[in-house]
């Protein structure tokens, strides 16, 4: 169950990059190296208050569906009441994420895929180098272990106020 789960929770982590970026790579310029932003601003592609404004956008969608999707998954679908066995879960999801995004997302469909080129940036490389590419999953794999104890927290807390909700007050 849990392989479906995961499916489904990197299938929507794909989808969100797709729909970010629709059908020109320069609406996710702020998924690229700083250098190639840099250079996009330069040439007058994009200026950088739009880069910000569409990274803003993104990433707090971004949060909040990956964030209640995973707690729909750990404390509604798995069912799961306490705080070791949502943070352990959450830990999975969160870290396979991490590497998917590494691997899958840059490293095969940025590096070999022609949707991601920008007219007048050919010249550029999109995709970090292996070094730095391995550096930031390993500082955000800290990041998830944290973002994992607050997620298992909510996943615990909501079920704990349903608890609560449901037991009968007595009248006075």
């Amino acid at each position: 169950m849990i392989v479906v789960q995961l499916f489904i929770y990197l299938l929507v982590f794909t989808i969100m990059v797709k729909i970010a970026v629709r059908d020109n790579a320069l609406n996710g310029i702020y998924f690229y190296p700083k250098e190639v932003q840099k250079r996009a601003v330069e040439i007058g592609l994009i200026d950088e208050s739009t880069i910000n404004k569409k990274m803003k956008r993104f990433m707090i969608a971004f949060y909040i569906v990956m964030s209640v999707l995973l707690i729909g998954i750990v404390g509604v679908w798995n069912k799961v009441s306490d705080f070791k066995t949502a943070y352990f879960q959450s830990v999975l999801f969160l870290e396979v994420m991490n590497w998917y995004d590494g691997f899958v997302i840059d490293e095969v469909w940025v590096r070999f895929s022609k949707f991601w080129d920008i007219p007048g940036l050919e010249d550029m490389d999109y995709v970090q180098s292996w070094s730095h590419m391995f550096k930031k999953r390993i500082f955000l794999t800290l990041i998830w272990l944290v973002g994992a104890a607050l997620i298992a927290g909510i996943v615990v807390g909501v079920r704990l106020m349903i608890i609560a909700a449901c037991i009968p007050m007595p009248i006075r």
